[in-house]
């Protein structure tokens, strides 16, 4: 029966154990260019030295107007590989491995003038109405996407994750609420993901696994369900997906932390739900900072990997953390510079 600090495979992607940081923009690019800094390097270099197996780096913007904001990072130029290649580097030497997800935030871009998505409709009353792309926008965006994904590749990025989450473009294509195209994109929703899919999975070598954040359910009347997100996730696996990353909400008022009634473990039955349908692993993430939470989704094999959002924020030694709350640090995974730490030791 695997455990939490189990080591798990995915094609060639090899993690020492089951526990993933999950993306979380940190809004830290200070001369707006989408380069990671210092600030980057040592949030997540000090995750990989706290024990975590698995780093997923926060959304990275395939096109500078795909951001959240200009404070985002970026992977639109080749100029930009070489501090993510720095990054790759540091998290490997401390034995963990990387991912950087590939996004666009659509009509959620707060600084693009005007943000583009699928169809003219606005976020709310406060947000700035999306032009609707063009056909050769959407074959322009889905390029930026394989550029993103190659230059991941080029820096050293053990894996990629797609944003297809949260009501950024993936999102907003397959989603009822923010597609209302009249052309094939509309007739089809789930035709931009599986594009974007594909033309990511052409660059990625063939035995790199290529993961996908969804959202298994909107909270918003006209939103859709988890048996519509199975669907198109079925879509998106026929198209190069190999791993899901379970996640909610995002459109309309409750957004991606899941609203006020969210408890801890809220999304792992959606997680379940997706992992069952297709027989593919999944990633559960929402609320998992308990330890004994976290390592009984694992062992009951819910699910594949469980990412620790808020609980990393406020514990870089959160993996380290775990291990010794649940029986005992074995001290090869303890920094030696640390081993005079009050670790309980297995």
């Amino acid at each position: 029966m695997p455990d939490l600090f189990a080591p798990y495979e995915l094609k060639a992607l090899s993690l020492k154990n089951r526990i993933v940081m999950p993306p979380m923009c940190q809004y830290a690019v200070v001369k707006q260019d989408g380069t990671p800094n210092d600030w980057h390097f040592v949030h997540y270099v000090s995750r990989a030295i706290g024990g975590t197996g698995f780093i997923i780096v926060e959304m990275t913007g395939i096109h500078p107007d795909g951001r959240i904001s200009n404070q985002d990072t970026g992977i639109w130029s080749d100029e930009q590989i070489e501090a993510y290649r720095r990054l790759t580097e540091a998290v490997h030497v401390h034995g963990a491995k990387i991912a950087v997800q590939l996004g666009h935030a659509g009509r959620k871009a707060l600084d693009a003038d005007p943000p583009v998505a699928p169809s003219a409709i606005s976020f709310d009353a406060n947000s700035k109405t999306p032009q609707a792309l063009t056909r050769e926008g959407i074959v322009e965006l889905i390029a930026a996407y394989r550029e993103g994904a190659r230059r991941a590749v080029d820096a050293g990025f053990d894996t990629v994750e797609l944003h297809g989450a949260h009501g950024y473009l993936i999102h907003q294509f397959h989603s009822p609420l923010t597609n209302v195209r009249d052309d094939e994109y509309g007739a089809d929703p789930m035709l931009f993901g599986e594009q974007v899919t594909r033309a990511v999975r052409e660059v990625l070598p063939a035995e790199m696994p290529l993961i996908m954040r969804v959202s298994a359910k909107e909270y918003v009347e006209g939103g859709y369900d988890e048996t519509y997100a199975l669907e198109f996730c079925r879509r998106y696996k026929a198209a190069g997906v190999d791993m899901f990353h379970v996640s909610s909400g995002g459109e309309g008022p409750i957004g991606s932390n899941g609203g006020p009634n969210a408890g801890p473990a809220y999304q792992v039955d959606l997680a379940e739900y997706i992992r069952s349908g297709l027989q593919i692993p999944v990633i559960a993430v929402g609320r998992l900072e308990s330890y004994e939470e976290a390592q009984s989704i694992v062992t009951e094999e819910k699910v594949e990997l469980v990412a620790v959002g808020r609980g990393m924020l406020s514990d870089p030694y959160w993996a380290l953390h775990a291990e010794e709350a649940l029986g005992g640090v074995d001290k090869a995974n303890v920094p030696k510079p640390y081993e005079r730490g009050v670790w309980k030791r297995k």
